[in-house]
């Protein structure tokens, strides 16, 4: 049958994602019969477990299950204003505690000797019988209230205990608890709920038998009721999400990330209504994934990897399709996943950032053309690219100048020539520049950026100066970069990343401040860790900091071989440090050193890479997802790229191949980026792993005293037939280290 109406606190309540519901009576109520139990519930039962059947005339819509990404005014699960906050509703008079766990271990011990079963099927029958003897099992104490956030107050080793034995007892207990499950659902709510209702809910959420795709339209209802809740039991649900342990964690979102690949992909159709009938099935799922996304957030150590939550399944659906639902309908009823974009992998989402930009040149070299045409000019095939003509001695000054005249064009495909050199640009060249230009732009002695040792990472220079443009090139650059999916060598902390995503697109009000980011001393830490080490050391010191540390709301920076000063605050050089004031003075200090000492360096980076990258897919990333889609990932995997390297003119048993895969495998890491670097043009591994390098290795009938070579334009290797595993490695290391340049023979 189809649920009673939810009562909801949101407008719109009447509105829904039910289209078809009429074709799910029959299912439902099919399934009801199945499951039931034949004979009745134990006789001396006050309140026998019976089904509840609504009068379907009182059956409404339930309200969408719909998170737009694009609306910013989603509000922080732990900085819930106290107006947000669920009322507290009195708690119903709770039944009496059946048994104890301790009790209820007893008997199925007891099972073990006698096989009697009754005193466990009892339990169950009666616990999940309704919400009130939910409580009264698994509550803590069944005379408080647990009201706050902080403490759900069930016994989680109880629940975790009778969940464990019940996929080990017969079916006809199996059954009896989800008998109680669908009274339980079936009830008609009036009011809000209260926060027994939401316990139990989280203790139902918990049950292994939703693994069971059979059970799934029993868990696709209890999933629609939860994710229909208004916001402040939510807000309750998740604080309690982020308490459970990181097992019981992971087996929920993969319980519900499985829900939805089933429900995408049936192994067996019949077994589930037609998707178009049960459309709020995905949605639902959808929506508690958010709540337990929000909750591994909130945890300082996150309980599982952001990773976790990617559902594969969905590289096999039409990305574009769910994207572009998502750019015209985003903020209407019509669900796309990419209002949950924690669950599509980063490749999903580069895929859905290629073919936009794809898209986005093919536009941009359209409208070229069409200017020419409409002047009466020839076309020139030149007019489709961003062509880029630089010398190698001006590199950095070159690029400069041809990005700035050429601003309008590039959003068109890079192509790269190097002035007085023969090579054509297939792709091999515009790795090349890329990997000078970065190497050039970040060295020290460049004086752009900070190298840090002790973080291994690079930081933006403080330095003031008129013209920062050559901070908008190296955003510029970024941006090319994944606009022409290009893996760039930088080494930018996490924190850069999240700077570059404040906001993901560019604000029409200028005067909205940009890369402005909210950062703590864990950011910094990320930089500067001998700093943040000593900043914690000061808001942990136990003594008078006032007259310890004898520090005032001021910082000294060298610039050019001069010490500057700069107040934190309005009159910061005559407040002093206090044990009350130095949780202020270290939160102003780090947003100084990461924020505003480097505004304007940062804002014309910023502005640089979303000139090329304005696009809202980027909207659908993380920080750390930008990072790999710009840098790729350092970890190399040789026995990967050994597997999918394909061969011409070679067979992978060869013996000169053999050579090659004993040598490289025990090569050390610099000697294997450096291989990688030869054959590619980056050192990084794409986003797809080793297979999307398409690395090939061809035989080149040339001499055995000649070196390797590469056409890094084709990831290919043309590799002589050297008859000896030593002389291969002398030719091979003698090649990868002296790579640099074009030429044609």
């Amino acid at each position: 049958e189809k649920l009673p109406p939810i009562v909801s606190a949101g407008a719109g309540a009447t509105a829904g994602l039910d289209r078809g519901a009429k074709g799910q009576i029959s299912t439902f109520s099919s399934f009801i019969s199945a499951i039931s139990p034949k004979k009745e519930a134990a006789e001396n039962r006050s309140s026998p477990a019976h089904l509840v059947f609504p009068n379907i005339k009182n059956v409404r819509d339930q309200p969408p299950i719909c998170l737009d990404v694009r609306q910013k005014q989603r509000v922080s699960m732990d900085a819930s204003s106290s107006e947000m906050k669920a009322p507290v509703l009195p708690e119903p008079i709770l039944p009496i505690q059946p048994k104890t766990m301790k009790d209820f271990q007893e008997d199925v011990e007891k099972v073990k000797s006698s096989g009697d079963w009754k005193a466990v099927h009892d339990f169950y029958l009666t616990t999940f019988d309704s919400f009130p003897e939910l409580n009264a099992a698994f509550k803590k104490d069944a005379t408080a209230s647990f009201n706050t956030i902080e403490d759900s107050g069930i016994n989680a080793k109880f629940v975790n205990a009778v969940y464990d034995t019940l996929l080990n007892t017969p079916q006809d207990i199996q059954k009896t608890v989800l008998k109680g499950i669908i009274n339980s659902l079936l009830r008609e709510w009036k009011g809000p709920r209260t926060k027994d209702d939401l316990r139990a809910y989280f203790i139902l959420l918990q049950n292994p038998q939703f693994n069971n795709t059979s059970t799934y339209v029993i868990y696709a209802h209890l999933l629609r009721q939860i994710a229909t809740l208004v916001e402040a039991d939510h807000h309750f649900l998740v604080h309690w999400f982020k308490k459970l342990s990181q097992k019981r964690f992971k087996q929920l979102v993969e319980r519900l990330l499985q829900f939805i690949s089933l429900r995408l992909f049936p192994a067996k159709p019949e077994e589930f209504p037609p998707i178009t009938k049960c459309s709020w099935w995905i949605p639902s799922a959808a929506k508690v994934l958010a709540l337990l996304n929000t909750a591994n957030n909130l945890v300082h150590l996150p309980l599982i990897p952001y990773t976790d939550f990617y559902n594969s399944t969905l590289d096999h659906i039409d990305l574009m399709e769910e994207y572009h639902t998502w750019q015209n309908f985003g903020n209407s009823h019509r669900f796309s996943f990419c209002q949950y974009p924690f669950v599509i992998s980063i490749a999903a989402k580069k895929i859905i950032i290629q073919r936009d930009s794809e898209q986005q040149m093919i536009n941009i070299a359209r409208q070229s053309l069409v200017d020419k045409v409409s002047r009466r000019q020839r076309p020139d095939m030149n007019m489709l690219f961003l062509n880029m003509k630089v010398r190698r001695t001006h590199l950095v000054s070159d690029s400069l100048d041809e990005l700035t005249r050429k601003r309008a064009d590039l959003k068109k495909k890079l192509k790269v020539t190097f002035v007085g050199e023969a090579g054509l640009d297939m792709g091999g060249l515009t790795k090349e520049w890329f990997l000078l230009l970065i190497r050039q732009i970040f060295h020290p002695d460049y004086g752009m950026f900070t190298y840090h040792k002790d973080s291994h990472c690079h930081w933006f220079s403080s330095f003031k100066c008129d013209n920062y443009s050559e901070f908008r090139l190296v955003g510029i650059l970024m941006g090319l970069a994944v606009y022409n999916s290009i893996t760039l060598d930088i080494r930018f902390p996490p924190c850069c990343y999240k700077k570059l995503l404040s906001p993901p697109i560019i604000p029409s009000d200028q005067n909205i401040p940009v890369g402005i980011c909210s950062v703590t001393v864990d950011d910094l830490c990320q930089i500067m860790p001998e700093l943040a080490h000593g900043l914690s050391e000061l808001l942990s010191h136990e003594g008078n900091v006032e007259e310890d540390f004898y520090s005032t709301f001021q910082v000294f920076q060298e610039e050019f071989g001069i010490i500057k000063s700069y107040n934190l605050k309005p009159g910061g050089d005559k407040i002093s440090v206090t044990n009350q004031n130095r949780k202020e003075y270290v939160q102003l200090y780090t947003d100084f050193l990461l924020n505003k000492s480097i505004y304007k360096q940062f804002a014309a980076f910023y502005y640089g890479f979303h000139s090329v990258c304005a696009s809202n897919a980027l909207m659908l990333l993380r920080p750390e997802e930008v990072e790999i889609l710009v840098c790729g990932s350092p970890d190399l995997d040789m026995h990967a790229l050994q597997r999918s390297t394909q061969y011409d003119g070679y067979a992978k048993t060869d013996l000169t191949i053999k050579y090659f895969w004993d040598v490289v495998l025990g090569f050390p890491l610099d000697l294997q980026k450096k291989l990688l670097h030869f054959t590619t043009g980056s050192d990084r591994v794409p986003v797809g792993g080793m297979a999307d390098l398409n690395f090939k290795i061809s035989k080149n009938e040339t001499s055995t005293n000649w070196l390797p070579v590469a056409h890094t334009c084709f990831n290919q290797l043309c590799l002589p037939p050297y008859k000896s595993k030593k002389d291969l490695k002398q030719k091979l290391i003698i090649g990868i280290s002296n790579s640099e340049g074009f030429g044609l023979e």
